[in-house]
């Protein structure tokens, strides 16, 4: 049987980890009322529901991913919030836009805000990278994925948040290759080529 981990072991995790969820514990041999407990005494901090860091941790820009992700960790930040995250777009999302497997269940969560796109097979797989964010690993769509599924999401965003991601891939000269590629895995290549083209 595993010793339970003191209060300073418990601490040294959550620094490491960034955000700590209570189901988490089990791993280090830790029973959830010391959780509480140092909640109370303030030795931790509730980031949101069923989630908890060290005060005075560093608050990106990009937290609420890294809070999404734990708490959705099969999902991938899609779309608008990928857009955001990688300097190619105006718009602020108030949501955290994850694509999730067709067949998962739809995740239900009061913070943060969650906006589900469904994908499947290569369209859920290609262009997924890891990125580190306040100690969470968080996964998120490379930048050629997502102007790609911007024209295929087009509908649920709009055509002009699509030409914009468009427009700053390629003034940002990314790769045209990997763009074209992504393109025909989203299935979208008909429809970007007059614009890719009008871009030059």
């Amino acid at each position: 049987m595993k010793t339970p981990a003191t209060t300073t072991e418990l601490l040294n995790t959550v620094a490491k980890r960034g955000i700590l969820r209570p189901r988490d514990l089990g791993a280090y041999g830790i029973p959830r009322s010391q959780l509480y407990r140092m909640e109370r005494k303030g030795t931790l901090e509730k980031s949101g529901r069923g989630l908890y860091r060290v005060p005075g941790a560093e608050v990106t820009v990009h937290h609420s991913l890294a809070e999404a992700s734990k708490r959705v960790p099969h999902g991938v930040i899609c779309l608008l919030s990928a857009l955001r995250f990688h300097g190619l777009t105006t718009q602020a999302p108030f949501e955290v836009w994850m694509a999730i497997h067709g067949k998962a269940r739809r995740p239900r969560l009061d913070h943060p805000p969650v906006r589900v796109v469904r994908m499947a097979g290569p369209a859920l797989e290609a262009g997924m990278q890891l990125h580190r964010i306040e100690g969470v690993d968080v996964r998120i769509f490379s930048a050629a994925k997502t102007a790609a599924d911007c024209f295929r999401y087009r509908n649920k965003i709009g055509l002009d948040v699509a030409l914009e991601a468009l427009r700053e891939y390629r003034r940002r000269r990314g790769n045209a290759d990997e763009l074209w590629r992504m393109a025909k895995v989203c299935r979208v290549a008909t429809v970007m080529r007059p614009y890719l083209e009008a871009i030059g």
